[in-house]
């Protein structure tokens, strides 16, 4: 139902996401899981054609997003981090306008009306102007207008930003509910929060896939916080685990000749300086220094490039 095949996005020498490919089969609940800055929201914008790649393609229920835009669109709901409501309307105008403009039939739309304003829990606030409702209910406007055409795939886009725990618990009832008939696509950097929803999680680094699999996959002895810090941040930034030994060696004047002037600040001098960030990892790699490259090249560039529509973002109908 979903597919991407080599989505790769250049903001000017930046890489945002690179060569990215993956599968979602109908009926699958999938977390795009990782760190702020990673390539989610870019990759959301490419999957569902609001972003044009700079190479690849991306599908949706076998239509091309890009040839086929207006046939994805009918099978696709998409719900950005921040949606775009209009604050003057109440739910129930936007509601009917979002129907009018997919040229829903009236009887039809009438009869989706009531039945996402059931399911989002919308019936106290159908005449409130939007703009008025808390960061809760707006999120909740959001999903009916992506869920108004009953579409067979779902994209959401950081759903629960914002919300506070009982939103958060009604919003993941609800996505459970809705992945026993939809195939369904939620980015996060929460971990519990893809624990808690999905059965499958692609982790992303620096615009990378660095994992595709289940969460039981994803756990290193019942933590998924390990391997999300090893995947994501780099063995140096890992945090000790009970038993471990310190991180620098204890004693570095040991290795000192008798003829070596002592360090002028001690321990300082092989303290933070010398094994933070900027030290490479034993048996160093790529994942761990990849990210502090593009961050020192264009630091925050990708994502806050893809949130803004970036100087290549393709307008909302391009296709």
């Amino acid at each position: 139902m979903i597919e991407a095949v080599g989505l790769t996005k250049y903001f000017g020498p930046f890489v945002a996401v690179q060569d990215i490919s993956f599968s979602v089969p109908q009926g699958q609940i999938v977390a795009f899981l990782g760190p702020n800055g990673a390539g989610k929201t870019t990759m959301m914008r490419m999957m569902t054609g609001y972003l044009a790649p700079s190479a690849g393609s991306a599908a949706i229920a076998g239509f091309d997003v890009r040839r086929g835009r207006i046939d994805a669109a009918r099978h696709l709901g998409y719900l950005p981090e921040n949606g775009p409501l209009y604050p003057d309307m109440t739910p129930l105008d936007l509601l009917s306008f979002m129907g009018e403009a997919r040229q829903m039939p009236r009887p039809h739309l009438r009869q989706r009306i009531d039945e996402v304003i059931e399911l989002c829990g919308l019936a106290l606030v159908l005449e409130k102007p939007t703009g008025k409702l808390s960061k809760g209910y707006r999120q909740r406007v959001g999903l009916a207008q992506a869920l108004l055409h009953d579409p067979a795939v779902l994209i959401m886009d950081e759903p629960t930003a914002g919300l506070d725990p009982n939103q958060i618990r009604q919003f993941r009832e609800n996505i459970q509910r809705l992945g026993r008939t939809k195939t369904l696509l939620i980015s996060t950097h929460i971990l519990h929060e893809a624990e808690a929803v999905a059965d499958r999680v692609l982790l992303v680094n620096s615009g990378r896939l660095v994992f595709d699999g289940t969460i039981d996959d994803l756990k290193e002895d019942g933590s998924l916080e390990r391997p999300f810090y090893r995947l994501t941040a780099g063995a140096e930034e890992l945090p000790l685990a009970a038993g471990d030994g310190p991180a620098a060696p204890p004693d570095d004047g040991a290795q000192a000749g008798p003829s070596d002037p002592a360090p002028a600040a001690g321990p300082a001098a092989a303290g933070p300086a010398a094994a933070g960030p900027a030290a490479a990892p034993a048996g160093g790699g790529t994942e761990a220094t990849a990210p502090k490259a593009a961050e020192t090249a264009a630091p925050g560039a990708g994502e806050e490039a893809a949130r803004s529509g970036g100087p290549e973002a393709a307008p909302p109908g391009a296709g």
